[in-house]
């Protein structure tokens, strides 16, 4: 990476190298969310990494109508060298941005502390779903109460490395 500089006070941009071109990463407008982006990265996930008792990764995808690089903090779990997600947006009845963003452009870039790679990601099966549920709601209890405060059936997406 390279080149870190800020755009405004809620949203930084950077760039990256990706595929032999310089592209500008535009990071969540959501200043917390914004403001956890910059200290994971600036310190390869030593801050940032356990974010309130929980881990988070680093979520790089392509923006569905804007073509543009997004990249997010999210929650994750493991199930063997697989990544998990859930879709959540606290319980809203709409899906997140970014899900909708990875399920246009499934190819992703992804940051768990220094270790950078390239995924490919995925919703869960109604058939895996289940079990990946409950390995999510067992590291983030809340994703219960999401689940019963919504209609939408939140998704599991599952990340695997390219």
């Amino acid at each position: 990476m390279s080149n870190v500089h800020v755009h405004d006070s809620l949203c930084r941009a950077i760039t990256l190298t990706a595929m032999d071109t310089q592209e500008e990463v535009i990071d969540s407008p959501t200043e917390w969310v914004a403001k956890h982006i910059h200290s994971y990265e600036e310190t390869n996930g030593d801050k940032g990494h356990e974010w309130f008792g929980v881990t988070a990764l680093l979520l790089t995808m392509r923006g569905r109508k804007s073509g543009k690089l997004r990249r997010t903090a999210l929650y994750y779990g493991q199930d063997g060298d697989r990544y998990l997600l859930v879709a959540s947006r606290g319980g809203a009845d709409a899906h997140p941005a970014w899900y909708l963003n990875l399920t246009a452009n499934p190819e992703v870039q992804v940051q768990i502390q220094a270790d950078k790679f390239t995924a490919r990601a995925r919703t869960a099966t109604a058939d895996e779903k289940p079990r990946l549920w409950q390995i999510m709601a067992d590291h983030f209890p809340k994703y219960e109460e999401y689940q019963k405060g919504t209609d939408r059936d939140i998704p599991v997406v599952i990340l695997e490395r390219i």
